[in-house]
């Protein structure tokens, strides 16, 4: 449904992991998602962490944990409501959390975001292809590069320790 102004009725969506890349949303959502775009955002007071195996994915996935003075970057979206179902089938074992996010000078107060249900103890590895989507989510929709470089080692550091 499109409001008085033209924009799509919907929902804010923050994502932080594979989510960020558009090609890889729309292969869950059956629809391209770079229309939905805002931009990049970023949350404070979180940090990421790989608290989550998948079993779908085979590798350890990205997850997000209260901590003060951290700061989480992703992209912000805005989904139409009928794409809320879809979202959710994908974030299995994950819940929504509400959230504010900060994006373009502007804050969001009331954006949905997903986190682990039941978080590891430990962080587990992603798989090369997790990976792969992650960076490529970070460096098209435009995250900080110094950013892009730490969620790099941070994935590098997880798979080296996995392979000694």
């Amino acid at each position: 449904m499109v409001t008085r102004c033209g924009q799509v009725d919907g929902f804010y969506y923050f994502a932080y992991g594979s989510c960020m890349c558009p090609v890889d949303l729309k292969r869950s959502l059956g629809e391209n998602t770079h229309d939905y775009v805002v931009g990049p955002a970023y949350l404070l007071d979180y940090r990421l962490g790989f608290f989550r195996y998948s079993s779908r994915r085979q590798c350890g996935v990205l997850d997000i944990t209260p901590h003060p003075n951290s700061i989480v970057h992703g992209v912000l979206y805005h989904l139409p409501h009928y794409l809320s179902a879809g979202l959710d089938r994908r974030e299995q074992g994950y819940v929504h959390h509400r959230v504010a996010i900060h994006c373009r000078g502007q804050q969001f107060p009331d954006t949905r975001t997903y986190t682990v249900v039941d978080k590891l103890n430990h962080e587990c590895a992603p798989n090369d292809w997790y990976f792969d989507v992650v960076m490529r989510g970070a460096w098209t929709c435009g995250l900080p590069e110094s950013y892009c470089w730490q969620l790099f080692n941070h994935m590098h550091r997880l798979q080296t320790q996995l392979a000694v």
